[in-house]
């Protein structure tokens, strides 16, 4: 996983990557690059845990295309 300032890059392991907006998680948003780089695979196997900032992101969201759900969105046009 890499990061850019806008973009988590994600490679998965049938060898597709996902870009997923960093507006999507503003605790990644909001992090040092340092904090970022403070990932681990979740203890499922099917996801990403980042201790420090208590945040936990399934694959599977991503795929489907979900964002944060703990806190409300407002659509955007």
């Amino acid at each position: 996983m890499t990061f850019d300032n806008e973009t988590m890059w994600v490679e998965l392991t049938d060898g597709r990557a996902l870009g997923v907006p960093l507006a999507w998680f503003p605790r990644l948003l909001h992090a040092t690059p340092e904090q970022r780089a403070a990932c681990r695979i979740s203890y499922t196997g099917q996801g990403l845990h980042w201790e420090e900032l208590d945040e936990d992101i399934s694959v599977a969201g991503l795929l489907a295309g979900r964002g944060d759900i703990t806190e409300p969105h407002h659509d955007v046009a």
